[in-house]
């Protein structure tokens, strides 16, 4: 993988709406750094599987972390193929005929296979990476984890370089026969905000200034 670009592969060549695929890395990072969640596919003796899962991103790899029992985290650490799959939806576009209705989205599917993070000072730089994406500045406030808590704990991370990225922007577009057809036209977006944070019943604590802020940032 380069600064300039994530060459596609037979998998990840874009080939329907071809112009919407970007190969950058920057676009990639940022639709993995705006999500919470991703979806990991995989298959097993059982059958296909498509699992969510918490994710994040440290330089160029994707994260998981789970307990040891996990039947997921077992099966991808058998050298398991998987595709994992981030997607931002951004609004409805609503155009003259219905067929050529669509929406507006960012998404990524990554493809590879998962490695164990086994060097104990590296899975706890990963988790520590976790709770600052959740909440920054927060880690330093809590109690950490116990021996026995990340003795219990799998993290697993997989490269984030064969990667398909795709998004969509902008109005619909209509077919040159429909533009006679009077209705309304645009898109119908959706506003990734936060709420204000609210306090447990039990909390004994002053809201953090992070806490503070949720509401202000755009999610």
């Amino acid at each position: 993988m380069t600064a300039a670009s994530l060459p596609p592969s037979p998998r990840t060549r874009v080939r329907r709406v071809a112009e919407l695929a970007n190969h950058a890395p920057s676009t990639l990072y940022a639709i993995v750094d705006a999500a919470y969640l991703c979806h990991i596919a995989f298959q097993d003796d059982k059958g296909s599987h498509c699992i969510p899962t918490a994710c994040w991103r440290i330089d160029g790899h994707l994260y998981i972390h789970g307990s040891n029992g996990s039947r997921m985290l077992k099966q991808l650490l058998h050298d398991t193929d998987v595709c994992v799959t981030i997607t931002h939806l951004d609004g409805l576009v609503l155009a003259r005929s219905a067929f050529n209705h669509t929406m507006n989205y960012r998404s990524a599917m990554i493809y590879g296979q998962f490695e164990k993070v086994a060097d104990i000072g590296q899975q706890h730089a990963a988790m520590d990476a976790l709770m600052e994406k959740l909440a920054p500045g927060r880690r330093a406030l809590v109690r950490g984890g116990s021996a026995k808590e990340y003795a219990a704990t799998t993290v697993l991370r997989i490269a984030l370089d064969e990667c398909a990225v795709k998004q969509r922007t902008g109005g619909p577009l209509d077919d040159a026969g429909d533009m006679a057809h009077v209705v309304w036209t645009g898109e119908l977006p959706f506003t990734h905000g936060h709420s204000p944070a609210i306090a447990d019943a039990l909390n004994t604590s002053e809201m953090p200034v992070y806490a503070a802020a949720w509401r202000t940032e755009s999610a």
